[in-house]
């Protein structure tokens, strides 16, 4: 089955199935790398706003799309995708939070269908990350299901600096990459990891 074109991003053509994503060492500021180091996309989330936003631009600098807040600070909550260039909110990137164990839901954004979900793997990295003095240090690792709960891929953070994620798509005929991607950065923004 091939992934459901719909959630396609103008001017976004991902075709790997290994990214990178990375963040500055000042500020929430990211950029998401194929699998030969060509930087394709860029985003950073906006300062001094009531509700979260970031806006998220190809190599050339041309926006592609925007994820904002649903509502202010917004820790648990929803934030949607919207394709920069035909104004279509595409998905939603829903947070159900809990100190045990990170859980997001990449939802369509007019029928609310799951279509993905991305879990933090281990409860007792979760509670170590959440409480410990020195806890943000400890590299995330989640787990990409499909709306089946069936294993799709992974997201492992690295142990840096900066955080550094390394995205590995096993089987994307029944997700659409481009919000999993997206959410990589986001969740790390939002999540302060």
């Amino acid at each position: 089955m091939d992934t459901d074109r719909s959630y396609d991003i103008q001017g976004l053509d991902l075709v790997d199935d290994h990214y990178t994503v990375e963040q500055a060492l000042v500020r929430n500021k990211y950029k998401a790398m194929d699998s030969r180091g060509n930087v394709l996309i860029r985003g950073k989330q906006k300062m001094f706003k009531m509700k979260e936003e970031f806006p998220f631009v190809d190599a050339d600098g041309n926006e592609v799309f925007t994820v904002k807040a649903g509502g202010i600070i917004d820790v648990a909550g929803n934030y949607v995708l919207t394709d920069a260039r035909t104004g279509e909110d595409l998905v939603i990137l829903d947070n159900d939070y809990s100190i045990f164990q990170d859980t997001w839901k990449i939802r369509d954004a007019k029928t609310e269908a799951k279509l993905a979900e991305i879990n933090s793997r281990g409860t007792l990295v979760t509670l170590a990350r959440n409480f410990l003095p020195f806890g943000g240090w400890i590299p995330h690792k989640y787990e990409i299901t499909d709306r089946d709960g069936d294993h799709v891929g992974s997201i492992e953070g690295q142990f840096s600096l900066k955080d550094r994620y390394e995205i590995h798509i096993d089987d994307a005929s029944d997700v659409p990459k481009e919000p999993v991607i997206a959410a990589a950065m986001v969740i790390d923004a939002i999540q302060g990891n």
